[in-house]
């Protein structure tokens, strides 16, 4: 395959979307014909403040994809997505938080970017979200997250959702699947 430089050689700064699709499908890649370069357009784009690119940039650099692992970059570009509404770099930065992996670890900030991110409808982040909302004794908001969750496809939140409803009063769980029915994501970047 041809090289970015050669594929683009008159884009323009207005076409960061097209450059970041074809790097981002570049980096995931079976046999990527240049790492390193999709790597390069990936950081041009994150530093023009493109939060796909960065969460992009960031799992090449979690990952060691096109360069090192550099846990420390990867959770500061995640962080850097996160801040500018990017749902799936805010579930990233959570687990970062959760797992001490490139920010030190904080149970805090953990919850905080879990939650912003289960609000905005990351299934796994409700699913993870509701669980902690158990442990913590919160029945009713962990049930409503932990639907929202199963509506998304996370079969893991079915089991623990419905040993909770049992234990439930009939007007409990009403009202719990009346606030899942009437729930909205609020506004993300994606």
């Amino acid at each position: 395959m041809a090289s970015a430089i050669w594929v683009f050689p008159t884009c323009k700064i207005q076409h960061w979307h097209v450059i970041i699709t074809i790097m981002t499908i570049i980096v995931h890649a079976a046999d990527p014909p240049s790492y390193k370069e999709a790597v390069e357009w990936l950081y041009k784009a994150s530093f023009a403040g493109h939060v796909r690119a960065q969460y992009q940039l960031a799992l090449c650099l979690h990952q060691g994809r096109g360069l090192d692992q550099n846990l420390q970059e990867a959770a500061r570009w995640y962080q850097q997505a996160a801040q500018g509404g990017y749902v799936r770099a805010m579930y990233n930065t959570s687990l970062c938080y959760s797992f001490g992996e490139g920010l030190a670890q904080c149970r805090r900030l953990a919850r905080k970017w879990m939650k912003r991110a289960a609000d905005r409808g990351h299934s796994k982040a409700q699913l993870e979200y509701g669980l902690l909302l158990f442990s913590e004794g919160d029945m009713m908001k962990a049930v409503v997250y932990l639907e929202l969750a199963k509506r998304a496809g996370e079969t893991a939140a079915t089991s623990v959702k419905n040993v909770i409803l049992q234990e439930m009063s009939t007007p409990s769980r009403d009202r719990v699947m009346h606030l899942a029915d009437n729930w909205r994501a609020l506004p993300s970047s994606r």
